[in-house]
């Protein structure tokens, strides 16, 4: 399984050593950099036990050792497309 833009990921030693705790992540794009056969590079946000984005970051991992938490809204079967500027969730403002 390939992650696309949208995924959320849990991400663990079996993607690779340097993940001993897990790690929830969320794809935001895949690269097609020349890398070892099946791994890949990933470039996303880590996120925190809330669901909520804490770090942006770049991750190396192997393709086998992730386990897909939630797929892309376009992966979904009759998902309905996104549209910019509307959303179904409450947003945290937070004022000066």
């Amino acid at each position: 399984m390939l992650p696309r833009s949208g995924d959320i990921l849990c991400v663990t030693r079996s993607a690779s050593v340097q993940f001993t705790e897990p790690l929830y992540f969320r794809v935001i794009r895949v690269h097609d950099w020349p890398t070892y056969d099946g791994w890949v590079w990933l470039d996303g946000y880590e996120l925190n036990a809330g669901g909520d984005a804490v770090e942006r970051r770049s991750i190396f991992v192997q393709v086998d050792g992730l386990r897909q938490i939630n797929a892309s809204p376009e992966a979904r079967a009759g998902a309905a497309p996104r549209r910019p500027g509307l959303s179904t969730s409450a947003v945290a403002v937070r004022s000066r």
